[in-house]
């Protein structure tokens, strides 16, 4: 009678690994198939995709759902790694340079921080907020969601504005896109449609590669 309860309850824990690896697998799969219904196979990698959107369907206070902006800074400043993709109809709505922080690398962003003065970029999800007026111009302040990682944006001012040295002259003159001070800062010609589109409760996923932020953040290591 023992040894019949026994293969019971491991045929139960089989079934339910079981399922738990199919429901990852599903999860995975649909990821996938909506990576490549955005048209995004040549824009942004799986990886970093599949990243943003398993954190963003853990975030529960987004008001704009449809929408999710990604940042990629393993990317060279000197390439378009600014991404709006717009999930219900499937589609990328904009594409562009994006600076990232002084004290980060050059062309690279190599180094992040969610210190004050650091100058360097923060990786990580964000909730957009309110539209304001700065010495910028038109900017977006940003809510950082992960503790440790990024929670200290609004306090360091890490907002979405545009600069004129984010653009494809300064590129060819001096081989990357100038630095901000930690704002990812978007060409000025376009920053504020963009900040329009996205502000008021959208996803941003800031991405780069960096180990820390791999084995710190519970949003993309809860699955």
């Amino acid at each position: 009678m023992q040894f019949i309860i026994k293969i019971f309850y491991i045929s139960i824990f089989a079934f339910a690994a079981i399922s738990i690896n199919n429901k990852q697998i599903t999860e995975d799969e649909n990821i996938h198939q909506l990576w490549i219904d955005c048209g995004l196979e040549k824009v942004i990698s799986i990886d970093v995709f599949n990243d943003a959107i398993l954190g963003y369907r853990q975030i529960d206070n987004i008001k704009k759902e449809n929408i999710i902006t990604i940042i990629d800074f393993s990317k060279p400043s000197t390439e378009k790694r600014f991404f709006v993709i717009d999930l219900q109809n499937k589609k990328l709505l904009y594409r562009c340079f994006v600076a990232h922080g002084k004290n980060s690398g050059g062309n690279y962003a190599k180094s992040f921080s969610n210190q004050q003065s650091s100058l360097e970029s923060c990786l990580g999800f964000f909730l957009t907020a309110e539209t304001y007026n700065g010495n910028h111009g038109y900017s977006l302040k940003l809510d950082g969601l992960e503790k440790d990682i990024n929670d200290n944006s609004r306090a360091r001012e890490i907002v979405i504005h545009g600069a004129d040295y984010v653009s494809q002259e300064f590129i060819d003159k001096y081989g990357r896109l100038g630095r901000s001070w930690g704002c990812p800062a978007l060409p000025p010609e376009i920053s504020k449609e963009v900040i329009d589109k996205i502000s008021n409760g959208s996803c941003l996923f800031i991405y780069g590669d960096d180990k820390y932020y791999r084995e710190n953040s519970k949003l993309i290591n809860k699955n």
